[in-house]
Parts: C-alpha cells; structure tokens; sequence
C-alpha cells in the first residue's frame, strides 16, 4: 500500500486542527512524517538508539506544537526536522559519542531474490561507508536531500543556512562523494 502524499498546505490543515486539539490530525502528521524522521535520525546514531530518538521528537512536536507559526519560507517540516536535528545534538551532547553508521538501512521493499537482496545490502553497505567518510556538514545535506528528500528551502531552515548555501554544499557534498567512491572502485 503506498503512502498517502500530503501537499504542504494539507500538512498545514493537519497542523491547525492539532494545534486545537484534534488527536486524530496529529496521529495523520505523526504517520506521514514517521517514516522520514526515523531515517533521519537512522543515519546519525546507533541502530539501537534510532527508534527513542524519534518517539523522542514527536514527543518534542507535540509538547510545542502550540508554538509553531507556518511563516514565509518555513514550513511544518522545516520545523520538525530542526527538532529533529536538535535531539540528535543533545544526544551527542549527552553521550559524547562519535556517530557510526549501521549496517542495515530500514528498507520497506520485501524481495524473495537472495541475488537481489546481496547485491542491495552491498551496494547500501558501500553507500553509507561513503557517507560516512564525509565531513559532518556533506554527511547532513546528502542525508536530508536524497534520503529524506527535503527540498533545498527545508534544508536551509534546519541548517539555519542560505538556500544558495545549501545548493553550494549540495554541490561540494556530491563532487566529495563521487570521489570517495571512486576511491573505494565504485562506479555509479
């Protein structure tokens, strides 16, 4: 069953109606963005520590929704993505741990072919190894653009960046990964 594609003013419909106590809005927004949060905070901590990380967000939206504002240029996902990026600092702050990438990438597509399925957990290995030898700055924008395709304006608000800021570092982050790739004799 695909997932249900909100457009930006939905998503801000869903927001209103939470914001006055509508239970079952906020259960449609934590359903929508469930899925891309716990991805984002999957490539930054600990396999084990992914999934209270992200109930720990939502449970952040929720405690603050009140005080969110849909402004120009910012948006609802902006909004929780930067409260998703600041409870993986706190977590960093709070461990002092250096970030290590796992193995095993949450893949929502069940494949029977083994052929298939090695050559995809290889291919997932490699990647998130290549990401990983980025500087932290690359690191974050590959993961928030291409995994979690946040647009450009998203990324800004999270990073507390530029737009044109953003499509620079996009550009340094994907030329620094090409060449790691091309290091480890991947082609792509």
């Amino acid at each position: 069953m695909a997932k249900k594609v909100l457009t930006i003013g939905e998503i801000e419909q869903l927001v209103e109606k939470a914001q006055n106590g509508d239970t079952g809005s906020f259960g449609d927004l934590y359903d929508f963005f469930i899925d891309p949060i716990y991805r984002y905070i999957f490539f930054k901590v600990k396999k084990d520590d992914a999934l209270d990380l992200t109930e720990n967000v939502f449970l952040k939206i929720w405690e603050n929704l009140g005080s969110y504002r849909k402004t120009e240029g910012s948006s609802f996902s902006s909004w929780a993505y930067r409260i998703a990026h600041n409870v993986v600092v706190d977590y960093y702050r709070i461990t002092k741990e250096h970030s290590e990438l796992d193995a095993n990438i949450a893949d929502d597509k069940k494949h029977n072919n083994p052929v298939v399925t090695t050559e995809r957990k290889l291919g997932q290995d490699a990647l998130k190894n290549a990401i990983f030898k980025l500087k932290k700055t690359y690191r974050q924008i590959i993961l928030m653009k291409y995994i979690n395709e946040l647009e450009n304006h998203e990324i800004a608000r999270v990073l507390r960046r530029s737009e044109g800021s953003v499509r620079i570092l996009k550009f340094r982050a994907l030329k620094a990964l090409k060449r790691i790739l091309e290091e480890m004799n991947i082609t792509y």
